[in-house]
């Protein structure tokens, strides 16, 4: 599917002057534990956004959700305590206006400093936001000048506050969006070669339009995970009592058979990291083949597989990464991940382009010890990166283009 070229302006072509008020859609969708931000990487991905906002001496509405709280106001979903990460990343006072749209807003915003950011609490706490309703969006951009879409993760939306608000706001692209698209149009428009993607993850389900819009693109398709069970059950491998989606087998052999004709290398196990139950006290073994003894799971690739696939992750030029190899939450099953993503780390380090999508992706990295550093882009949004790579119109995007 080809996508039509949009045209987007970005926030440092529209003239933003000092006290204009900018509302800013960020992707504030954060992890958090017992009432506390865990990991503050959404925030800082903003940083260059905001930092630049405050140096025009902007007044700053940020805009975000947190979780689904499905149009109704729960507390263990409130952004409230995102302020005082936002405060200590940004450097200014950082405000709490304690809905997204109204009069107490308002007040906040014409009462604070230019330089200074309001965030305002759970836009999905209206279930307007997700029926991209209009007057929902009017009520967003009252009291503002502009409009800047920031929140990658958010674009595949067609959401009140990804949509319909550029209905009344002058919109731009922030920086972190700028440098998503990027990343993600050098990979789909004209990749060095050869061009490698690593597909991973438990379900094919998932990714079945991914696979077949990235076969027409690369030289070599690596599958592992729960998902490359389907794939070698299609080709009558036995797989024990592994992860398996019986009503995706067809479509597997339609991806294996399009892979043989376009020519694409695909590289499934050869070999597994089996256990009887899933536990990390369990006992393993790994196979001697890519076949699965009946009363075995697999849970990882196996040390044969480690290697195959690290020496032609070696060869490329352009590797796009999606999902892990394994159940890398339980220490036992993380190996097969960890391994691949070193060799990834390696191969950008010899001057590789590799972009890594998704929440598991980044997880994994992070659960190995690997800094994001290692790799040339790591994608802030799984679900919005894959539906770009599909081919797909992302709604927030062609909201932003003139």
């Amino acid at each position: 599917m080809n996508r039509p070229v949009l045209k987007i302006k970005r926030v440092q072509d529209v003239g933003i002057k000092s006290g204009s008020v900018v509302l800013v859609r960020v992707d504030y969708n954060v992890p958090m534990k017992d009432g506390k931000v865990k990991d503050d990487t959404r925030v800082r991905e903003t940083e260059k956004t905001i930092k630049y906002l405050i140096t025009r001496d902007a007044k700053i509405v940020l805009i975000a959700h947190l979780g689904r709280p499905k149009g109704k106001i729960e507390s263990k979903y409130s952004l409230k305590p995102v302020v005082e990460v936002v405060e200590s990343i940004m450097g200014t006072k950082v405000h709490f206006a304690q809905d997204c749209i109204g009069e107490k807003r308002a007040e906040i915003i014409n009462n604070m400093k230019n330089g200074e950011i309001v965030l305002c609490e759970n836009l999905r706490f209206h279930e307007e936001e997700e029926k991209n309703d209009e007057s929902f969006a009017r009520e967003l951009a009252k009291g503002c000048d502009y409009f800047v879409q920031d929140a990658f993760g958010a674009i595949h939306r067609a959401h009140a506050s990804t949509s319909a608000i550029t209905k009344y706001l002058p919109s731009s692209a922030g920086f972190l969006l700028q440098k998503e698209l990027e990343y993600l149009e050098k990979i789909m428009s004209n990749p060095p070669r050869p061009f490698i993607a690593v597909i991973g993850g438990a379900k094919v389900s998932d990714k079945i339009d991914v696979l077949y819009s990235l076969i027409d693109r690369v030289d070599v398709l690596i599958i592992g995970g729960a998902m490359a069970y389907t794939f070698l059950k299609a080709q009558d491998v036995n797989i024990g009592k592994s992860l398996v989606e019986d009503d995706k087998i067809e479509e597997a052999k339609k991806i294996i058979l399009k892979a043989f004709k376009n020519n694409v290398e695909l590289l499934l196990p050869s070999d597994h990291l089996i256990v009887k139950e899933i536990d990390s006290s369990a006992k393993t073994e790994n196979t001697q083949s890519m076949a699965i003894p009946d009363d075995w799971i697999g849970v990882d690739i196996g040390e044969r597989s480690i290697a195959i696939f690290s020496e032609k992750i070696m060869t490329a030029k352009t590797i796009f990464w999606n999902g892990p190899m394994g159940i890398f939450e339980t220490p036992p099953f993380a190996r097969g991940t960890f391994e691949v993503a070193k060799a990834i780390a390696k191969t950008t380090k010899n001057g590789a382009l590799s972009v890594l999508g998704g929440g598991d992706t980044l997880n994994a990295i992070k659960a190995g010890g690997i800094s994001k550093e290692e790799f040339s882009h790591c994608s802030t949004g799984g679900g919005a990166s894959l539906e770009f790579i599909e081919g797909k119109i992302l709604p927030g995007l062609s909201a932003l283009s003139e």
